[in-house]
């Protein structure tokens, strides 16, 4: 613990917002590994009654099972179900306002995530300009004589810098990461609400 007290300590002002990037990037993390799993956002049971809704019998069987269901999928789906006497053109432009909704719902998190990976690198080269901007000065009040305080003000400007990256790779691999995830959900759920419209206006035409 004090080892890492004196590394952040060695790399001066710049790290205190590389140590707060740190710690919002990790919370975001982990809180997508917990929101986008597969089993949370395509419900099973909620699929299996989209395909089995064959009459308004089960269209009731089905607005019962989604409300005790939360999650983007069940709230389109029953979205759909309380609209499915409106005319069809109304129904799907409901249904892609709620699923906008939901995907904003997906994607919470992920833009702050994406600034985190960008940032932390220019918080590390500024670190690392203002701690070379300390070792020139330095050099103007004491000289070069003194080759190990001089190469050690220069290995600690560039403590930032290797910090950075440290923070920005994997939050950059982790942002790419879960996009890709949020996007193939997107494209399910679209996938399923088709066919629930297509559902409903089988037996709306019935």
């Amino acid at each position: 613990m004090s080892e890492a007290i004196t590394y952040l300590s060695k790399g001066g002002i710049m790290m205190i917002p590389l140590l707060l990037c740190s710690i919002i990037g990790l919370m975001i993390v982990i809180e997508k590994m917990i929101s986008l799993r597969r089993d949370k956002i395509l419900i099973p049971e909620i699929i299996s009654v989209v395909d089995s809704i064959n009459s308004n019998q089960d269209i009731k069987l089905a607005t019962t099972i989604c409300q005790k269901n939360k999650g983007p999928l069940p709230n389109i789906i029953l979205t759909g179900l309380h609209n499915q006497l409106l005319p069809m053109e109304d129904i799907k432009e409901i249904i892609n306002d709620e699923g906008r909704q939901q995907v904003r719902i997906l994607e919470r998190g992920l833009p702050v995530l994406e600034t985190i990976a960008g940032v932390s690198p220019l918080l590390g080269l500024l670190g690392t300009v203002l701690g070379m901007i300390r070792v020139f000065n330095d050099i103007m009040i004491h000289g070069t004589g003194n080759a190990d305080k001089l190469a050690g003000g220069i290995s600690e400007a560039l403590i930032t810098t290797a910090t950075g990256l440290f923070i920005g790779i994997p939050m950059l691999i982790a942002f790419n990461y879960f996009t890709d995830r949020a996007e193939n959900f997107i494209m399910d759920i679209e996938k399923y609400s088709t066919r629930l419209l297509q559902k409903i206006n089988t037996i709306n035409n019935s």
